[in-house]
This record gives structure tokens, C-alpha cells and sequence, in this order.
């Protein structure tokens, strides 16, 4: 084997000629794979973590209210971006294209919500918070076609495309690309980490210290929960906190999801990946870790600048493993949560749960598709009526994967207000006003087609055939 200098100077050898990216791409990954060849650690000393105090981790419910006076909310407001990770296509889902164009409800696209909302926040604030879409490569030219049905908004719509990697062959280290595979396939998106050097490299961070905005607000395109918050803002505002991260309790759902933890004094995100084997189930335990990223983040502007142009945005290397041809491929990723231990005065916020509503999959869609929640003002609300905080668990087989086949399976989405859990699987087809109550399971036999007809009422049932209806 080659030894590491030896790899990283046949690496820069190769990547300089790459001619399809630029040169701080170019210098941005020949440093991300020597970080990684330079084998920082990435594991934690388990006798290290403390639980975070309140100061660390602030109890939404001990935010200050936001100031009454229209003008000075319009001043908050006006040192805002809000940022979507756009970089992701609706593939999982079987759809192409963009994952923020996948309908969510009433005929309306994440997009379009995200959009509705900023709409509605600047008419009435008399405002201008600017909307920033951060494209990968996959998602560019989709995107800039779809933004151009919002040029009569009263928005300022900016995209901007995060770095582009050549995959790394395993064998010989070699960038794929390198070796004849041009297309796609030779490249990947580094992960949401990316979003603080592109910021910079792509001239928005300049143009919008430019324009006196102070704060990124950023999350996933696909968590309806991530809205403009006010109180959130006016706090890091107020409290000259550079970064915060939005956490909320944690359900047995998200036992896989990254934390906050007091380590040698700073508050950082511990992830999966980095606990030591012996200890992975007492990090899935809700008692000792009770809160988890929802990956809203919010970022002083100036910080970013300062801390891309000191390099000092280290954070730890996720490697992705990959096959491409039967070539075996590694991705090297780094994730935005995780640079919350280079930021002065950094903070978790504890928010309420509404707050995080991602939809990842088909079930996700049939829980917001339903009357479990209402739109006002592009914002998905959830319905009083249901008393339980949690959402049903909703388990719908290989059937349903794809949003189109998940459609056509519904005549119209179950009433699920008084619903505890759902599981579907087989060929199962349902008819319209259906109500599904308390825990529902429907395993439709091997080679049988299954039709809920209209209007059925189930309650605690188990079918697996007709004669069970």
C-alpha cells in the first residue's frame, strides 16, 4: 500500500485535472481526504460526556416573548435568511427530480409551502427575508426551472449549489472520475456540512453581510415543521449566540438521531458513528439521552465567515461506502450539526416536537395528508382534536414505497385522529371516509387483493381477508 503522503500527492495530481470543478472545490476535498487518511478520532471518551445544563440546552418555554411592536419585529426580520437544504432528490420515494417538489397536500409542493410561508411573513411585517435554496448538483437545473413560477412573489429567491466530490475508488484511492466515469455517477454532494464553505465560495455569504442580514436560519426541505420562530431568533439576537440548534425529546422513534452532550467544556453533537460499541444501546436509551437534532439550525452570518476563512471548520468525517459498476467508491461527508463546537456561545434550543416534521417516506405522507393536520398559511398545523402527543405509527409495506403507488391505493386518505398504530402489507386497496381507530393491522394473503370499502369503520381489527371486514 501506498503510504499516505504518497496517496494524498497522487490524489492532488489527479484532482487538478478535473477540469469539471472549480479550484476551491478541488482544494476542499484534497483536504477533507487527508483529514481522513490523517485518522482523527472520531470516537469520544464515554467517561467525558456530561448532560447539558439549561444554560446549554434552553427550555423553549423560557424564551422571552417577541416584542408587540410591529417595527421591531420588522428589525429582527430584517437580519433573517432562511435557508433550505434542496440537495436531495425524491428517488426513496419514486419520484424524480427534486424531493421539494413531491406534493405534499392540496396540490402543493414543500416548495411551495416554504415559499407561502416567508410570502406571508413579509407582507406582514413589511419585511424582506431573502429565501436561499442550497442545490446539489443533482437537483440544479430541476430547480432553477421550478423557482421561476415565483417571480411575482414579493420574495428574493437565491439558489446556490453546494460542492461537488469525485468519488473515491477504495482500491488505489483514485477519483473515479479520473478513471473514465464522467457522468454523474463519478460525483457526490459532501453532505449538509458544505453548507458554510459554499456559502462562502458561492458569493452569497459576502452579499448578504452586504445587505445587513445577520442570521441563517436553515433546515431540510422536507421538515414542515422548520418555520421562521421569532422567539428563537430575538433570543440568539439578544443573547449574541452564534449558532443554535433547534433539539426536541426524544420518542423510541428516533433512538438513531444525534445529540447534545458538554464535552471538555463546549457543546457538541454526538452521533452514532462515534460511540464505542460497548455503550450504543445506552446511547439509544431515552433516560440518559433525551434529545436529539432535528437539524433546524441557526447561524450568525459573520461567524461563518470568520471561521471558513480561519479553515477552522473541522468536523468529524463521515465516510459512505459505496458501489458504483461493481467498483467499490467511498464518500467522505461532513454533517452541519457537528460544526456546533466551533461557534463562540454556541446553544441547543429544547422545542417543541411540531417543530420537526420531516416527511421521509410514504407513511410520513399519509400522516400529513390527513386530518391529523390542517394548512393555514402554508403551514401544515396539527389538529387539537387529537389529545395523545404522539402521531400514530404508521408501518405501510414495499406496496406503498412509491408516492405514486401509495396514491392510486387510496381512494382518499383515512380519517387517523383517533388512531394508535397502522400496519399495511399485500395488496391492499381503500375505498373513501374511511375511519381507522385504536391499533389496525391489514396483511392482505400472498396472490389476494383486499378492498376496505367505502366509509368502513375499523377499530381495533385485525384482517387478513375479506371474511375479516
Amino acid at each position: 500500500m501506498a503510504t499516505d503522503t504518497a496517496k494524498i500527492s497522487q490524489l492532488k495530481s489527479a484532482v487538478a485535472n478535473l477540469n469539471q470543478i472549480s479550484e476551491s472545490e478541488k482544494t476542499g476535498f484534497v483536504n477533507l481526504v487527508s483529514r481522513y487518511l490523517g485518522g482523527e478520532a472520531q470516537q469520544v471518551e464515554w467517561s467525558k460526556i456530561q448532560t447539558p445544563t439549561d444554560e446549554v440546552v434552553v427550555p423553549y418555554d423560557t424564551l422571552a416573548p417577541t416584542p408587540e411592536d410591529l417595527e421591531e419585529t420588522k428589525k429582527l426580520l430584517d437580519k433573517l435568511v432562511v435557508l433550505k437544504l434542496n440537495g436531495g432528490l425524491g428517488t426513496t420515494m419514486g419520484c424524480t427530480g427534486p424531493k421539494s417538489v413531491i406534493e405534499v397536500r392540496n396540490g402543493l409542493t414543500f416548495l411551495d409551502l416554504i415559499v407561502i410561508q416567508i410570502e406571508n411573513l413579509n407582507k406582514k411585517y413589511g419585511c424582506s427575508v431573502p429565501l436561499l435554496l442550497m442545490n446539489s448538483f443533482n437537483t440544479h437545473d430541476d430547480t432553477q426551472k421550478i423557482v421561476e413560477k415565483y417571480s411575482n412573489s414579493n420574495i428574493e429567491i437565491h439558489t446556490f449549489n453546494q460542492s461537488q466530490y469525485p468519488r473515491l475508488v477504495v482500491d488505489d484511492f483514485v477519483p473515479l472520475p479520473s478513471k473514465g466515469h464522467t457522468d454523474k455517477d463519478g460525483w457526490y454532494p459532501p453532505g449538509h456540512g458544505d453548507v458554510f464553505p459554499s456559502l462562502k465560495n458561492s458569493g452569497k455569504l459576502d452579499a448578504l453581510l452586504s445587505k445587513g442580514k445577520e442570521y441563517v436560519f436553515v433546515a431540510n426541505s422536507d421538515n414542515l415543521g422548520a418555520v421562521v420562530d421569532l422567539k428563537i431568533l430575538n433570543h440568539l439576537i439578544r443573547n449574541k449566540n452564534e449558532y443554535c440548534m433547534e433539539v426536541t425529546p426524544k420518542t423510541l422513534a428516533d433512538v438513531k438521531g444525534g445529540t447534545l452532550i458538554s464535552y471538555e467544556g463546549k457543546v457538541q453533537l454526538l452521533e452514532i458513528a462515534q460511540v464505542p460499541d460497548q455503550h450504543v444501546n445506552e446511547f439509544k436509551s431515552i433516560e440518559k439521552f433525551k434529545i436529539f437534532n432535528t437539524n433546524n439550525l441557526w447561524v450568525n452570518l459573520k461567524a461563518i465567515k470568520r471561521l471558513v476563512e480561519a479553515d477552522a471548520l473541522k468536523m468529524e468525517i463521515i465516510p459512505n461506502p459505496k458501489e458504483v459498476d461493481g467498483v467499490k467508491v467511498l464518500q467522505l461527508e461532513t454533517a452541519a450539526g457537528a460544526a456546533i463546537k466551533f461557534f463562540d456561545h454556541a446553544i441547543g434550543i429544547n422545542v417543541p416536537r411540531s417543530r420537526f416534521l420531516p416527511v421521509k417516506a410514504t407513511s410520513d405522507l399519509l400522516l400529513v395528508q390527513s386530518d391529523l393536520y390542517t394548512l393555514v398559511d402554508g403551514f401544515v398545523i396539527r389538529n387539537p382534536a387529537r389529545t395523545i402527543p404522539a402521531n400514530p405509527s404508521i408501518d405501510l409495506g414495499p406496496e406503498y414505497k412509491k408516492v405514486a403507488n401509495f396514491l392510486s391505493r387510496f381512494k382518499s386518505i383515512p380519517s387517523i385522529i383517533e388512531l394508535d398504530s397502522l400496519k399495511v402489507a399485500g395488496d391492499v386497496w381503500f375505498g373513501a371516509g374511511i375511519i381507522l381507530k385504536g391499533k389496525v393491522s391489514i396483511v392482505a394473503k400472498s396472490g389476494v387483493k383486499l378492498e376496505i370499502p367505502d366509509g368502513a369503520v375499523l377499530q381495533n381489527k385485525e384482517i387478513n381477508g375479506p371474511e375479516d371486514l
